[in-house]
């Protein structure tokens, strides 16, 4: 590792000097030394970090991805005491900016973070232990409002026509965002072997699209349940307006309540929502309203081994959020004797899709400011780019998972439906 003293950083045309330096001063020995052993405990990444008086280490023998900058003695500061959660805020308010290709230094960072061996912990580690919040039926509507309801006219500035905001499919490498999420939800009803007449069950709607698609290109009767006010507001609007009422029922309530009989139960990035402590709870709806022969599927974000989401995303964006490896997930299903019968991960998928979000949000960032202010652009710029990072590293996964009852003989031999035309 290197350190040295950088006069000046042109290489976006910026002074990375200027902001601090006035009223902070010289870096002193303790805040260098702090710097070098935080770089230690996050595994040596290729990224350089330089200080607000130009103080800059480096890795050694190899150019870096880029720079990391941290403007005042204050972003330092929250640095050493709250860990991710002050990189998130400082990067948000400017307090910490990033010199290169943003999706690439913080995969860097995730990597180095799983290479290294380092037994030390940092002082936020120490300080700040967490678990999730729970998402109780009060705690769950807040968490979703707090996400979800900040406005469609922001979600549409960079989310496909059909304002879905979940992992699109590219079976296809160069398929247009419009394309890849209408083969999503096809890719989804083939998996379900969905047919004219089928009653459907969607845990966690969105927007509706695809329990729309569901009941017009498939004929299903969807009732799909959703506790966000302005998601529903919009479905049922959408489904007047265009005549699909009659097939398509929109309901603003929580999973929990979903009642009747159904021949299949789907759920599309809502489990990242639900709280491992509630998965029994969700197999125990599943259980009552999926009839004998009946199909489910459950789309959501995972890991290959447990661990907490980033703190910053979890406080900030995504309250109550977990991504549940794949035998947290049997949690819902071994305790009701459901069958597996098919596992498919898509995570280069939803890197992909989310390679596309990042350019429709960059272009439309103006506009997200105005809407809101820079804080809150910055803070949706690094939440964008951090995800890419981490479904690019690996550290997060897209699971479908494909499911019946016990008995039900009525299953496919092969694949060769999911892939029809």
């Amino acid at each position: 590792m290197r350190d040295s003293i950088a006069s000046n950083d042109t290489a976006t045309g910026q002074d990375f000097n200027a902001v601090g330096t006035a009223t902070d001063g010289a870096t002193r020995g303790y805040e260098r030394w702090g710097i070098h052993q935080l770089i230690r405990c996050l595994g040596n990444p290729k990224v350089s970090v330089s200080l607000w008086d130009g103080y800059c280490v480096g890795p050694d023998g190899e150019d870096a991805l880029g720079t990391v900058h941290i403007r005042n003695r204050q972003a330092l500061n929250q640095l050493f005491l709250k860990g991710d959660v002050a990189f998130g805020d400082q990067f948000s308010a400017g307090g910490v900016e990033v010199e290169g290709d943003l999706v690439d230094i913080l995969r860097e960072l995730y990597a180095a973070q799983s290479r290294s061996k380092s037994s030390l912990k940092t002082i936020s580690e120490i300080l700040n232990k967490r678990g999730p919040r729970r998402n109780t039926l009060a705690g769950s509507r807040d968490h979703i409002h707090h996400h979800y309801d900040i406005g469609n006219d922001f979600y549409r500035l960079w989310l496909d026509q059909e304002m879905q905001y979940t992992c699109a499919y590219f079976p296809e490498e160069d398929m247009t965002l419009e394309a890849a999420q209408q083969a999503k939800l096809d890719h989804i009803c083939r998996k379900l072997q969905l047919k004219a007449g089928d009653r459907v069950a969607e845990a966690g709607c969105g927007w509706g699209s695809l329990a729309r698609h569901m009941a017009v290109n498939y004929g299903a009767q969807v009732t799909a349940w959703n506790i966000s006010r302005e998601q529903v507001e919009f479905a049922n609007e959408r489904a007047k307006g265009e005549g699909f009422d009659k097939q398509v029922r929109y309901v603003e309530d929580d999973y929990r309540t979903i009642s009747g009989e159904y021949d299949v139960f789907v759920s599309v990035g809502m489990l990242e929502h639900v709280g491992k402590q509630n998965y029994a709870e969700l197999g125990r709806v599943v259980d009552r309203c999926l009839v004998p022969a009946g199909r489910a599927l459950i789309h959501t974000i995972g890991r290959n081994r447990p661990k907490l989401m980033n703190a910053w995303i979890e406080k900030r964006i995504f309250p109550g959020a977990y991504p549940p490896t794949l035998r947290e997930m049997m949690d819902i299903l071994e305790p009701y004797n459901f069958s597996v019968l098919d596992v498919e991960n898509l995570r280069l998928h939803y890197a992909r899709t989310l390679e596309h979000w990042q350019a429709r949000y960059n272009q439309a960032v103006d506009e997200v400011i105005q809407m809101f202010d820079q804080d809150f652009s910055r803070a949706w710029q690094l939440y964008l780019a951090g995800s890419a990072a981490a479904f690019l590293d690996g550290s997060l996964q897209l699971f479908q998972v494909l499911f019946t009852r016990q008995r039900n003989n009525h299953i496919p031999w092969s694949r060769s439906h999911q892939y029809r035309s």
